[in-house]
């Protein structure tokens, strides 16, 4: 079954509660005199992925010298046609497309090494990737699964040049970009603003893209009500009209096999009707140039080579009417000389301020931006400057323009909160099960009530059940608005099981339950780390479920805790569960006094520290982990540390030895598998496999190399929406095996 247009599925929503399309007509614009050659507009349809053809096109009627006087451009199309106006050349604007991580762009999510420390550590502990909003009336979604941010970034930095142009006649060459009204169904033709939110506002398909709010309306895709405005570029005062249709015609009777390919012939026949009807404004003189696109997918932007080439192949069938519009000499040099905007310095940045609506994060925007006023405007500065905004993880988007405040020059920054927020739930779930009977099973979730008040504070609740269940809330509370000092008070209430096993047996299984209440000052290094100390007070119980009481193990054991701690962490992996490149780094420090309640006086220090790097596919990981008891009774078993499971000892049981010390290394290697990089399914696979030395000690003057137990593991691991997925077998020095099959958390 082929599915021809599944850009054009993503309207069908859209198309069906949309009213008859009413539409807007922009004055005409009186040509300017010219005596030597007629006044051409160029029409660029939508087509998603398909209007790539649009720049084969660009490139030609360059080769041929014939200038542009006026660009109408719908969805892709006002994107091309946009940049063009803006001044590129058809080969920068080839370079750009080629060059582009489209797959990127078309995600919203910050690269890892962008967000900020608190929402990495949250991604350690809880698997979708997509908060959902909540309020009284129950979850709330995204308008969009795409709200744009990084194609937003992308056509910012292309259209600085001209960033201080409002009226889109002024650009290089004069422009129109065509957008739907979402809430009447009208043709709107944007004439002034920001180019690029023109462009973007333009592009939005709905469902898709998240629409675009300009000048009070809700803006989306153009294509819904004019695919190819040929009636637009006629008003702009233009004498010839090159039209470039790249558009989805209805397809023939055996290629509609299936309800999909119906639906979509629906939309294609709903759309084609306007498109015919403009084409049908086309004249003799003018130019119709038609890609030979077939069926070729609107979404699939790793085949940038074969769009262009499908309109280099259009272009040269009509080369010889092309030809005909060329400039003489003077013209075309006049033409390229209106183009120059772009090798002009771009000014001096002289103030940095809220947009209207924004004002709620004038201090992040300044913390974030203002170190740009006093100099030259430099692009890459800005653009960090809205990634360390935009890694908050609580916007739906953060942009950026020149301004002009009567002598002075700036940038005004738009940050608009999440439609579906301020309240986000994640949810996660870890599963693992060794074949032989041992499994466990965890499932949690965690609410998120941010800007609690205007210095930014938020209130975060977990909740878990299964084999751990656990209740935790914490108050993050900056000392200011965008200080990176904050107070963090909290309260765990959790249970756990603990296995007494000696000699492969288990002897007993105890369930410990802990409540605890703790205060941390802390401060944010940047978004790679932070620094937090504290005091905690806790009480809690061990209580004997399994195992026999006269063989001298105790049924019921309470303990006190009173603690002072110091922690430390670092986190600067591009990746949670498959990192390529980066490492993390965690020092922590719980020092137990009787002044403050401990049962005795303790302390407990533990480090984890992983170091990644790759070269082309294949990843190498050294990972260390360590942690001693000081000064703890030998069966405080609270305060035990455990090994056994995946990457802890492979070969053993998960949780299956016990002491008040351990150490463990691991060297671990894996490739990235599957066709072309993406993996089974589409999932990014690793195939990869692990060495591990390591293990428990009753006492710390007995840890050693000798006494270190050789485990390893072979392993194929999926990292999927929902979370990592491991399938594992490994491997004891004693000749031990286990097998595992785990979704979830394994640090």
């Amino acid at each position: 079954m082929r599915v021809p247009h599944r850009f054009l599925a993503s309207l069908l929503s859209g198309m069906l509660l949309l009213p008859g399309a009413a539409r807007t007509e922009e004055p005409a614009v009186d040509p300017p005199s010219s005596a030597d050659r007629p006044r051409i507009g160029l029409v660029l349809s939508g087509g998603g992925a398909r209007g790539l053809a649009h720049v084969a096109v660009l490139k030609a009627l360059e080769r041929h010298h014939v200038p542009v006087d006026a660009i109408a451009g719908t969805s892709m199309g006002a994107v091309v046609g946009g940049l063009y106006a803006s001044g590129m050349s058809a080969g920068e604007i080839e370079m750009l497309v080629r060059t582009l991580d489209w797959r990127s762009s078309f995600q919203d999510r910050s690269p890892r090494r962008d967000l900020d420390y608190r929402r990495k550590q949250e991604e350690r502990q809880f698997l979708v990737r997509l908060p959902v909003g909540f309020d009284r009336e129950g979850f709330r979604l995204p308008r969009g699964l795409i709200q744009g941010q990084k194609l937003t970034q992308v056509l910012r930095r292309q259209t600085l040049p001209v960033a201080m142009v409002a009226d889109f006649d002024d650009l290089p060459v004069p422009f129109r970009a065509i957008a739907t009204d979402i809430e009447t169904g009208e043709l709107v033709v944007l004439s002034r603003g920001d180019l690029t939110e023109a462009m973007r506002a333009s592009m939005s398909a709905p469902g898709v893209f998240a629409p675009v709010e300009l000048g009070g309306r809700l803006l989306v895709d153009g294509g819904l009500v004019n695919n190819l405005p040929v009636d637009v570029a006629r008003s702009m005062g233009v004498d010839v009209v090159i039209a470039v249709d790249v558009g989805f015609r209805p397809q023939a009777r055996e290629e509609l096999d299936s309800a999909i390919a119906m639906s979509n012939q629906m939309i294609a026949v709903v759309l084609q009707r306007e498109t015919d009807r403009q084409r049908a404004l086309l004249g003799a003189a003018d130019i119709l140039v038609e890609p030979d696109l077939g069926t070729l997918s609107s979404v699939d932007f790793t085949r940038v080579g074969q769009y262009l080439r499908k309109g280099e192949e259009a272009a040269a069938r009509a080369a010889d009417r092309l030809a005909v519009l060329a400039a003489p000499d003077g013209a075309w040099q006049a033409f390229l000389a209106r183009r120059e905007v772009r090798t002009r310095p771009l000014p001096d940045v002289e103030f940095v301020r809220p947009e209207a609506g924004s004002e709620r994060y004038a201090a992040r925007i300044e913390a974030a931006l203002g170190p740009l006023v006093g100099r030259p405007l430099d692009p890459q500065d800005a653009q960090r400057g809205v990634r360390a905004l935009y890694g908050d993880g609580t916007l739906e988007t953060v942009d950026y323009r020149l301004a002009r405040e009567d002598t002075l020059t700036g940038i005004r920054v738009s940050a608009q909160r999440k439609s579906w927020g301020p309240n986000y739930v994640r949810f996660g779930l870890e599963l693992q099960d060794d074949f032989e009977g041992g499994n466990s099973f965890n499932a949690g979730a965690r609410f998120l009530f941010t800007e609690v008040n205007r210095l930014g504070a938020e209130f975060q609740v977990d909740l878990q059940v299964g084999e751990e269940p656990t209740v935790f809330t914490e108050l993050y509370q900056p000392l200011a608005a965008a200080s990176p000092w904050f107070l963090a008070p909290r309260v765990r209430v959790d249970r756990r099981s603990f296995d007494v096993i000696s000699d492969g047996a288990r002897l007993a299984e105890y369930r410990i339950r802990t409540a605890e209440g703790a205060l941390d000052v802390g401060r944010e290094l940047g978004n790679w780390g932070e620094v937090r100390v504290g005091l905690l007070r806790a009480s809690g119980s061990n209580e004997l479920r399994v195992g026999d009481p006269s063989a001298g193990l105790p049924a019921r054991v309470d303990f006190e805790r009173g603690e002072v701690s110091a922690r430390f962490g670092l986190d600067r992996l591009d990746s949670v569960y498959f990192p390529r490149h980066g490492e993390t780094f965690t020092l922590d420090w719980r020092g137990g006094r009787k002044s403050l309640g401990a049962d005795y006086e303790s302390d407990r220090l533990t480090l984890d520290w992983l170091f990644a790097r790759s070269h082309g596919r294949n990843t190498y990981v050294a990972w260390v982990t360590g942690g001693t008891n000081v000064s703890a009774p030998v069966d405080a078993v609270q305060d035990f540390f455990t090994l056994g499971g995946l990457f802890n000892l492979s070969g053993i049981v998960a949780d299956s030895v016990a002491g008040p010390h351990f150490a463990i290394a691991r060297g671990i290697y894996y490739r990235r598998i599957g066709r072309g990089g993406d993996g089974f399914l589409n999932v990014p696979t690793y195939a990869g496999v692990s060495l591990e030395l390591g293990n428990v000690w009753d006492n710390r003057g007995d840890m050693s190399f000798d006494s270190a137990r050789v485990n390893g593991a072979g392993f194929v691991g999926l990292d999927t929406p929902l979370g990592p997925v491991y399938f594992a077998i490994g491997f004891d020095e004693g000749g031990g095996n286990s097998l595992y099959l785990l979704l979830g958390r394994f640090r």
